[in-house]
């Protein structure tokens, strides 16, 4: 089913979006090109074709979660160039 102008019209009203009427055509174009490619895309034979999360074989590389000691408040703090109480001073940056 072929994409007409007063299709795009309506799609660019609910987007509110603006087009001249050469836009339009072209939109017009542009649009039935996809479709048409979608259709050559439905045509294709994928019985037996598993899908795909990713297109990489690659296993997760990240490390495994070990819980370790954090950081104390005052190691953290300890070169910030102010503080207040256990808490970095920091200039506002919002009005």
């Amino acid at each position: 089913m072929p994409v007409t102008v007063q299709d795009v019209a309506y799609i660019a009203e609910l987007a509110r979006l603006r087009f001249s009427e050469s836009e339009m055509e072209k939109m017009t174009s542009e649009l039935n090109a996809i479709l048409h490619y979608v259709e050559k895309l439905n045509e294709i034979d994928t019985d037996g074709v598993e899908p795909l999360s990713s297109i990489h074989d690659q296993a997760n590389v990240l490390r495994d979660d070990e819980k370790k000691e954090s950081i104390s408040n005052d190691d953290a703090l300890m070169n910030a160039p102010d503080r207040v109480e256990r808490f970095f001073r920091v200039p506002k940056v919002i009005g």
